[in-house]
């Protein structure tokens, strides 16, 4: 359970980092730019802490595919970013591989 706190807290500093990171403007703006770093640098910390504890095929796993679905997400919503089809079905396809990579672990842990 430990491991998927520092895991979610990773994620989340992520794509708060990724947010700022459109709006840092190439690094122009000094406060975004300051949360990017920030926010990596925490996001990398937070990873390695999950790693004690999940592993790192998993952890990546859902680390990356989460954050991407949900910078995707948000682009969409707060920067405009074009959706289609493409976009809904890719995004989807992240959560199925996610998942998918995730059930041999819940079957273990059931045993």
């Amino acid at each position: 359970m430990k491991g998927f706190i520092f895991l979610s807290i990773s994620i989340t500093t992520e794509i708060i980092a990724t947010m700022l990171l459109k709006l840092s403007n190439g690094f122009t703006v000094i406060l975004p730019t300051i949360g990017v770093i920030i926010g990596y640098g925490l996001a990398f910390y937070f990873l390695s802490k999950s790693l004690e504890f999940i592993p790192l095929s998993i952890a990546y796993a859902i680390w990356s595919g989460v954050g991407t679905a949900l910078t995707a997400i948000l682009g969409i919503i707060f920067f405009s970013d074009p959706i289609n089809l493409g976009v809904v079905l890719g995004i989807l396809s992240i959560i199925f591989g996610v998942v998918m990579m995730n059930v041999p672990n819940v079957k273990k842990a059931k045993n």
